[in-house]
């Protein structure tokens, strides 16, 4: 039970901390769009990665460095692209809300003195899965964390390793179930399209200044 505790612990350190693929999530969990499928393949993902360096894919990464170096390229483009691209949102929007008891956001666009709401369509699902995936495979930090870092201690609990990687798992899961639906409650802040513009131009921040960060240490000397 220690050593699933241990694993559960780690990664909750590991995962709450910021970063673009908890901002991803957050944001499909306030928009209330495909959030089952952006939670699941995140959670997934951790799953198969967490196994993988568990099972000693950690020490082909330590061995071929450059994979690493491949993934913060791929890693900075994919967030620099996805930060271009909430800034666009930002600067575009024609007014998005969320609407307080129903499960699809809403265009405000108001004329004159009276405001007439109408429905936006649902983004198509084959982006979302396939930005989730950018943000969660691209990312060099998520094989540092789950396949070196969590593969590298699971593997220093011997046979209980597995037992570590299962509280790992577990941590994952309930942060992203918990990130994805739970961002609903954050709705009554989110109602109006000047809300929704400040979100997107703070994703778009953020998404510029890690990618920036991503590659910065590839020129430290």
């Amino acid at each position: 039970m220690l050593t699933l505790l241990s694993g559960l612990g780690l990664m909750f350190s590991l995962i709450i901390a910021v970063g673009a693929q908890n901002v991803y999530v957050l944001r499909q969990g306030l928009r209330r769009e495909h959030v089952l499928p952006v939670v699941v393949i995140c959670a997934a993902s951790d799953a198969a990665l967490v196994l993988a360096g568990t099972a000693g894919l950690g020490y082909l990464v330590k061995t071929l460095p450059w994979l690493i170096v491949v993934a913060r390229w791929a890693g900075a483009a994919s967030l620099v692209l996805y930060g271009i691209l909430a800034a666009r949102r930002a600067w575009t929007s024609g007014g998005e809300a969320l609407i307080a008891d129903g499960t699809e956001a809403t265009a405000g666009a108001a004329s004159g003195s009276g405001g007439a709401a109408t429905l936006t369509r649902t983004a198509p699902l084959a982006p979302v899965i396939l930005a989730t995936l950018a943000f969660t495979w691209l990312n060099p930090n998520v094989y540092l964390d789950t396949v070196l870092l969590i593969g590298g201690i699971a593997a220093t609990h011997g046979d209980a390793r597995w037992l570590f990687a299962a509280g790992a798992i577990t941590a994952s899961v309930v942060w992203f179930f918990g990130l994805g639906y739970g961002a609903r409650h954050l709705g009554r802040w989110l109602r109006t399209p000047r809300a929704w513009r400040i979100l997107d131009t703070a994703i778009a921040v953020l998404l510029v200044v890690m990618g920036i960060g991503l590659v910065l240490p590839l020129f430290v000397v």
